[in-house]
């Protein structure tokens, strides 16, 4: 994949868009090279779009309740999505499943952000599940989506100790911080023209990574 000057993003919210916010906060410290064409929401009353509007950023909302099926809606945001251009479209707490023709127009460069160490923890309430199985670490994966829900390539992960006395929000709060360092940080390989899928793992560089090699640790105090 050729390094772009300026990759350009689309980002996907359904909430209060905060690694919405971390991304816009990279992108203009000059540590992601690209730009955010548009964010576009499937709930038009969103608080992630007021953070779009406050970055001076173009908004889009395509309400999923206007559409009699999924097909129909991944069509109209298909079709909303592609007036932007995008090199890159980004899922931040986009919850909405995609079919698979969505899927497929994106292939390689559809990312998604999942609060667990996938494969582990699939799917929703994610951090009451870890807790019930008493699991040691957690943490958050970046990944390339596939047709197989929070299954797709893995970019890059980051975990965090499972305390003593964590409830689900204690630990939700953990790893949402570090949701919002590893995001901005697989767009800039994508955008860095870095990253590449060979026999369904990612490459960085053109190596192969080992698994280990995807936990990238916190910056030292």
């Amino acid at each position: 994949m050729a390094a772009r000057a300026r990759c350009r993003l689309v980002v996907l919210i359904s909430g209060r868009g905060s690694n919405l916010q971390a991304i816009i906060d990279a992108v203009r410290a000059g540590q992601v090279p690209a730009e955010i064409a548009a964010v576009v929401s499937n709930r038009p009353d969103a608080a992630g779009l007021s953070r779009a509007r406050e970055a001076g950023l173009p908004v889009e909302a395509v309400d999923h309740r206007a559409y009699a099926s999924r097909e129909e809606f991944d069509r109209a945001l298909q079709e909303r999505i592609d007036r932007h251009r995008p090199d890159l479209v980004v899922l931040a707490g986009f919850l909405r499943i995609l079919g698979t023709r969505f899927i497929e127009h994106y292939e390689g460069r559809l990312v998604n952000i999942h609060p667990s160490l996938l494969p582990a923890f699939p799917g929703l309430d994610t951090h009451a599940r870890a807790l019930a199985a008493g699991v040691r670490r957690h943490g958050a994966s970046v990944h390339f989506v596939t047709n197989e829900v929070d299954c797709g390539p893995l970019i890059v992960q980051a975990s965090v100790p499972v305390l003593p006395g964590d409830t689900p929000a204690s630990l939700a709060e953990r790893v949402l911080s570090e949701e919002h360092r590893i995001y901005p940080l697989a767009i800039r390989w994508f955008a860095e023209g870095r990253l590449s899928i060979k026999d369904g793992r990612v490459l960085l560089d053109g190596a192969r990574r080992p698994e280990q090699g995807l936990d990238i640790p916190p910056p030292e105090e």
